[in-house]
């Protein structure tokens, strides 16, 4: 069975790692809420580089369900990665949510994911996901 590519804002994974580092910087790394579509999902986000690390902060995403986040999670390791950071920290907003998604909850702590008390967010999940770089042969 193949799964179909998620897509953001119309872009594939491997064009948005491709974007000249300054374009991500001034359009994407804001540290402001963002509206992205992903797939069929509309999600409100926050991305930005803290210390030596890429932060995702997701506070809603409606619809979806073909992977968004497993997706989403591709493509910030990979992000990470080339950029020669030491991780992804993410934090969702899902956990005072006022109609619970159950599926989202149980995608979370299976990769995971544990509530905390996040400094200047709140309760949410939390996961800091290290990445590997590897030195070039």
């Amino acid at each position: 069975m193949s799964q179909r590519e998620v897509l953001f804002e119309g872009l594939s994974e491997q064009e948005i790692l491709s974007l000249p580092h300054e374009h991500v910087e001034r359009l994407i790394l804001l540290g402001e809420p963002l509206v992205f579509r992903a797939g069929s999902a509309e999600i409100l986000g926050s991305f930005k580089i803290a210390s030596d690390h890429l932060v995702v902060e997701l506070a809603q995403i409606e619809g979806g369900g073909e992977g968004v986040l497993i997706s989403l999670a591709s493509l910030a390791k990979r992000y990470a990665t080339l950029r020669k950071l030491s991780g992804v920290e993410w934090i969702i907003h899902a956990v005072t949510c006022a109609k619970p998604n159950l599926k989202l909850r149980r995608v979370l702590e299976r990769r995971g994911f544990v509530v905390k008390n996040v400094d200047g967010v709140g309760e949410a999940y939390y996961l800091f996901e290290a990445v590997l770089n590897r030195a070039s042969c």
